[in-house]
């Protein structure tokens, strides 16, 4: 079974359309990333799969079941969640406080999320597993170095129990140094869950994927495992001016 796929996934803005027709298959437990040079339209494609743009035709199904009309919440519920290119994080709470309220707000605690110790306890194994330094589980998000405030996002996504995960761009603005943390946490992920990732840094991509799909104006240009993709002339040229591709 497909864990996530499109059917002549498109959409319009105006005359101008952003994503023209993508038909898309993620397997269960994979691991695969979406590239393209800018303006490719891998944005308003996470945007559509997640839900938080309509589409003008095709279809979207997550493990059989069609969710092309769901709303963003629903898609959660049956298993589908994201991280954003801008973290959405809550500045004053601490990372474990965050998490732990998006446990309880998955199992439909809402307010009354504090009064879990079970939650708690299972918010400090995520971190762990996600090898979250304790020293900074307890301070205020604010406070956090922004690969850290990146590593959380991934956390409060896992929180979910998501069968399949959206990685926008998480390593956007993340400093080198920081970015290690990043990519080990990715690279870690349970394989109960089957990942996209959408990335510019292709030393990131090409460590992660297994299979590559690479959009250009919006259609789908190539699709293969990473050798191929890096060797194919039409990807090359698509890229040529902006991020050469590269793996080694």
């Amino acid at each position: 079974m497909i864990a996530l796929g499109t059917c002549h996934l498109t959409r319009r803005f105006g005359g101008f359309t952003a994503v023209d027709a993508v038909s898309f298959n993620l397997l269960p437990g994979a691991r695969h990333a979406l590239i393209g040079p800018n303006g490719a339209g891998k944005t308003t494609f996470v945007n559509l799969l997640s839900g938080a743009l309509p589409a003008s035709e095709g279809q979207v199904m997550l493990f059989g079941q069609d969710i092309t009309h769901l709303p963003q919440h629903a898609r959660v519920r049956a298993g589908l969640a994201r991280t954003f290119q801008v973290n959405q994080l809550f500045p004053q709470f601490t990372p474990l406080e965050s998490v732990t309220l998006a446990i309880g707000e998955r199992e439909g605690q809402g307010a009354t999320w504090w009064r879990g110790a079970r939650h708690g306890a299972e918010a400090a194994r995520l971190l762990d597993d996600l090898h979250f330094p304790e020293a900074d589980r307890t301070r205020p998000t604010a406070e956090l170095p922004y690969g850290r405030q990146r590593l959380l996002e991934i956390a409060l996504a896992l929180a979910l129990k998501p069968r399949v995960l959206l990685l926008d761009e998480p390593a956007a603005g993340v400093p080198p140094a920081e970015s290690r943390e990043v990519m080990q946490a990715i690279a870690a992920l349970p394989r109960d869950v089957a990942v996209l990732l959408i990335e510019h840094d292709m030393d990131l991509v090409f460590r992660f994927a297994e299979r590559i799909t690479v959009l250009a104006f919006g259609a789908v240009l190539a699709d293969g495992e990473p050798d191929a993709i890096a060797k194919d002339p039409r990807v090359r040229e698509a890229y040529l001016g902006t991020a050469e591709v590269a793996h080694g």
